[in-house]
């Protein structure tokens, strides 16, 4: 079996030794030139595997902070076409970091489906993050995206009980992401003792790398749980940065970019040296 850039980028974590830090950005916030600029700067400052949003005007699984990122890119006129080149505008400039695409299913619908699974693999997209399409829902987009080379991620949540695990494992590629609050993105902190039993519990089933995202925002929080697992996922505390950058018209100013990647460094730091993260 070929392996994917994601597959790649997990290997050579284990050999460094190290997790992951998986950074969340809502592709077009606060607009499509300063979401590009960003997206580019990713790499460099430190993240090693990129969640690149999908607006929607309904994100129902996400806390305040992405929900309003995604109207600010629908309000500055992002749309799929422009989500699909930013990432070819990316591809074209680094050829080993992956993207995911992560949202919900009703734009892929509308897009439609299977040129969109064409489209995406075209542009450099690695795998994706469907929030809600659940296993018995998802024959419309998982055997083509699978024919097409792009992993398929789904997501394990606390109350993925044993009976339930083997439906979210089964045709999973890339890596699974664990929940790790019962709830929306951003909301509360994740409870470290129960992330370590629930990553446990899907490693025993699973030689797929877990990562942990909703509710991570600090350096120790993120130094943390990269003990634990195989990735660490951060959105909400990146787009709120985007928000705390913009001028009083909701505008990028000079700070939005610099202020947003100096953030992620400090949280790879947090990674690569576990000792030094303070909260």
């Amino acid at each position: 079996m070929t392996k994917t850039r994601i597959d790649k980028r997990f290997t050579a974590l284990k050999r460094d030794g190290r997790a992951g830090l998986v950074t969340f950005i809502t592709a077009g916030d606060p607009d499509f030139d300063t979401s590009l600029a960003i997206l580019k700067g990713l790499p460099a400052a430190g993240a090693d595997i990129i969640e690149l949003g999908m607006p929607f005007s309904d994100p129902m699984a996400d806390g305040p902070a992405i929900q309003a990122s995604s109207q600010r890119a629908l309000k500055a006129g992002q749309t799929m076409e422009k989500t699909l080149a930013m990432v070819g505008a990316f591809r074209a400039e680094d050829p080993a970091t992956p993207i995911v695409l992560m949202g919900y299913y009703n734009p892929i619908y509308v897009y439609p489906a299977a040129r969109f699974v064409a489209d995406a693999a075209n542009a450099g997209v690695d795998g994706l993050i469907v929030v809600d399409m659940p296993p018995e829902e998802d024959a419309e987009l998982r055997p083509a995206a699978k024919a097409a080379g792009l992993d398929f991620i789904r997501l394990a949540t606390p109350t993925t009980d044993a009976r339930r695990l083997p439906a979210v494992l089964a045709n999973s590629s890339g890596f699974v992401y664990y929940v790790s609050i019962a709830g929306i993105t951003g909301t509360a902190a994740p409870d470290l003792s129960e992330v370590k039993a629930q990553v446990g519990h899907i490693k025993a089933k699973t030689g797929l790398p877990v990562a942990v995202g909703f509710g991570v925002k600090t350096e120790a929080q993120v130094s943390a749980i990269g003990s634990l697992a195989d990735g660490v996922v951060v959105g909400s505390a990146l787009v709120a940065s985007v928000a705390d950058s913009l001028d009083r018209n909701g505008k990028a100013t000079s700070a939005t970019k610099q202020q947003m990647l100096a953030l992620v460094g400090r949280l790879s730091a947090a990674l690569r040296h576990p000792a030094e993260a303070t909260v």
